[in-house]
């Protein structure tokens, strides 16, 4: 069984294309392409299942067109519409860099006290200023900017991102 902290959200099934079972894929993250994956991992009904990749091309900026093994038809494509779609922490780890999606969930550290400020909910790319949304351990939301400067140590084998903060951020 697969569960939610092996893996991270990389996009959703848009409607099926064609008449042989393809469906559009609108991604975040296109670490299925450049990693050595033989599936994706889709949020059917509550349950993670992993979905065998048949083929795919690319079809414009963050779509693909997606075959999925033993989806053959317009119905059985249509059924996976709207789906959530995940990748495995496992098999993204051979790529050297993270992206957005993947530090979801990760800790992050405070460099001076060594202190847990919060664990990462969201990342926030819309602007040129990234953010992180950080939800405290008291459960509060906080945005910490997520600079590379403030940035000091990622280890992504144990999920912690150690940032050296602007003193009295924390206190806005």
């Amino acid at each position: 069984m697969i569960r939610k902290e092996e893996v991270f959200k990389i996009g959703k099934i848009g409607k099926p294309h064609g008449l042989r079972g393809e469906v559009s894929f609108l991604y975040d993250d296109d670490v299925f392409d450049t990693t050595d994956a033989d599936y994706l991992v889709l949020e059917v009904e509550g349950i993670l299942v992993p979905f065998f990749m048949e083929e795919y091309r690319f079809h414009g900026n963050g779509t693909a067109l997606m075959k999925f093994c033993d989806i053959d038809t317009v119905e059985q494509a249509r059924e996976l519409t709207g789906c959530d779609v995940f990748f495995p922490h496992s098999l993204s780890e051979e790529r050297e860099d993270l992206s957005w999606a993947q530090i979801i969930g990760f800790s992050l550290k405070d460099h001076v006290t060594g202190q847990t400020i919060g664990i990462i909910r969201s990342v926030d790319d819309a602007t040129l200023n990234t953010l992180f949304e950080i939800e405290t351990p008291d459960g509060r939301n906080i945005l910490v900017p997520a600079s590379e400067e403030l940035i000091t140590k990622v280890d992504a084998g144990k999920r912690v991102i150690t940032c050296s903060l602007p003193e009295g951020l924390l206190e806005l």
